[in-house]
């Protein structure tokens, strides 16, 4: 795996697209994470809490076949499969997904769904070095990790940016659910004793504003909503970022990106909603705030 993220082979042509196999990120990373705040401007603070939706590509696929098209007049698609590798069960452990992205001067626009049997094994997993077994917890952030035992995660989303002079405005809608809760036996363990279905609502609005062509100024304002199961009452997590950046050269630049969290309601785990910002380590209170300064050189 090099550095950790992808590692792939394939064939492209220049008259239908690429074909790839190995280590990849998924459609919804592909076609929606271009038009977030993460990937612009925000880095791992401006995702969404834990990036509960990937779009952020905390997560890569292992043992998947992608296929890319070409750009049709601005409109590129492709998709992702994941094969299990469980003998005799067809189905567990595969990921599958689908994307699709348009841009036409100053408007690009994106949909992707993104189908994961047994998230915490086939998904969270990949990035554990321990064997992968559905008796371990790999989904670490308290968002989503009372949800191990899903027997299948769903992220459906959509994003829009335009830009207007200097000025970019994005909008980005993903809905999340974790289905069939207490699949023990393959997915992953299930201390809450959770039945059922948890869903989650995320909308991430952003503000990018171009002072000169070094020198531009980020605003966000994400919201996420868990519907959990079990009587249990609903999550929040309101968060704003704030993102300053200034070119030194073509490849040099510094930047500073601050970030609050605040959190409410009851988590995936059954405890009070404790703020936790992509990342870092949760806090253990419902509110954190997280900054990052640096000075960044592309080679």
């Amino acid at each position: 795996m090099l550095f950790g993220r992808q590692a792939y082979v394939g064939l492209s042509s220049g008259q239908y697209g690429s074909l790839t196999l190995g280590r990849q990120y998924d459609s919804a990373v592909d076609y929606i994470g271009p038009l977030t705040v993460g990937d612009l401007w925000g880095g791992t603070f401006g995702s969404q809490p834990g990036d509960i939706n990937n779009f952020d590509n905390t997560l890569r696929t292992n043992n998947s076949i992608k296929f890319s098209s070409r750009s049709y007049g601005g409109l590129t698609f492709g998709g992702v499969y994941s094969l299990g590798g469980v003998a005799g069960d067809f189905s567990r452990n595969q990921i599958w997904s689908l994307g699709a992205g348009y841009t036409s001067g100053p408007l690009s626009v994106a949909a992707a769904y993104l189908n994961v049997r047994n998230s915490n094994v086939s998904f969270f997993g990949t990035s554990s070095s321990t064997p992968l077994t559905a008796a371990t917890t790999n989904m670490t952030s308290p968002v989503y990790s009372g949800y191990a035992s899903a027997h299948t995660e769903q992220v459906a989303g959509a994003g829009v940016n335009y830009t207007i002079g200097p000025a970019t405005l994005g909008l980005v809608y993903s809905n999340i659910r974790f289905l069939a809760l207490g699949n023990t036996a393959e997915s992953g363990p299930n201390p809450g004793r959770l039945s059922g279905d948890a869903t989650f609502n995320n909308i991430e609005t952003s503000f990018l504003y171009r002072l000169t062509p070094a020198f531009s100024v980020g605003l966000e304002y994400n919201y996420l909503r868990g519907n959990p199961t079990n009587g249990r009452s609903s999550s929040q997590y309101h968060q704003g970022t704030v993102g300053v950046d200034y070119a030194l050269s073509k490849r040099t630049d510094v930047y500073v990106i601050a970030a609050y969290q605040r959190a409410s309601g009851t988590d995936s785990t059954g405890k009070t909603a404790v703020a936790a910002i992509n990342g870092v380590t949760a806090s253990s209170s419902n509110a954190q705030t997280a900054v990052s300064l640096a000075l960044r050189h592309k080679f």
